[in-house]
């Protein structure tokens, strides 16, 4: 199996995202299309490939097939809840994935494969915030916008309890259905880069 979705509130898996651990399946998610693919669907819901087609820069038939790439993995499923049953809608099989490190040798390289990918495909993101969300936010919401730059000496131990304490105060607000979401929420996207340094300084 190349994945696994524990329920979500485990400790390990708070969101519970789907949990990649075949190099495959890593592999299979390092492609800027089925990256865009995965969090348009995690975002906006079920879509058709000629929906997503448009904002993933591929052909809808170039497109249903990343869809059918992603689906051996279990990453997207077919839904139910399109409008139309004379055309195919997808979903995200859960809403984020996740995936670690692995020690052996084939494991770290397909995830420094999908890694970078994921680097390179939120390159962008934070000018693009700058020159088109920040000018038109209200006061209130700019205030608690922006970013932190913070260097801290820890051991591992310590930086897995410092990442799993952040992500229990985010998780009843990942998890949270949409008809507990407050009329006034909006999304707000949090990009934590957890960077050690290599070696003791």
């Amino acid at each position: 199996m190349s994945l696994r979705t524990p329920e979500p509130g485990t400790a390990e898996n708070p969101y519970g995202d789907l949990e990649l651990t075949d190099p495959t399946a890593m592999r299979a998610l390092s492609h800027p299309v089925r990256l865009a693919i995965l969090s348009r669907l995690q975002r906006y819901g079920a879509a058709t490939a000629t929906d997503l087609s448009e904002h993933v820069g591929a052909s809808p038939s170039v497109t249903s097939w990343h869809l059918r790439h992603l689906a051996r993995f279990g990453l997207v499923r077919d839904s139910a809840t399109g409008g139309d049953a004379r055309k195919r809608y997808w979903e995200a099989s859960a809403h984020g994935f996740r995936f670690r490190f692995p020690d052996d040798e084939e494991g770290r390289a397909a995830s420094r494969v999908l890694s970078r990918t994921i680097f390179e495909q939120y390159d962008e993101l934070p000018r693009r915030w700058m020159a088109e969300d920040e000018p038109r936010l209200e006061p209130e919401w700019r205030r608690e916008a922006g970013l932190s730059n913070t260097t801290v000496r820890l051991t591992a131990t310590e930086l897995a309890a410092v990442n799993a304490a952040i992500e229990q105060v985010l998780a009843p607000y990942v998890t949270r259905d949409a008809a507990d979401q407050p009329p006034d929420s909006r999304h707000v996207r949090f990009m934590r880069y957890v960077l050690p340094e290599a070696g003791a300084r």
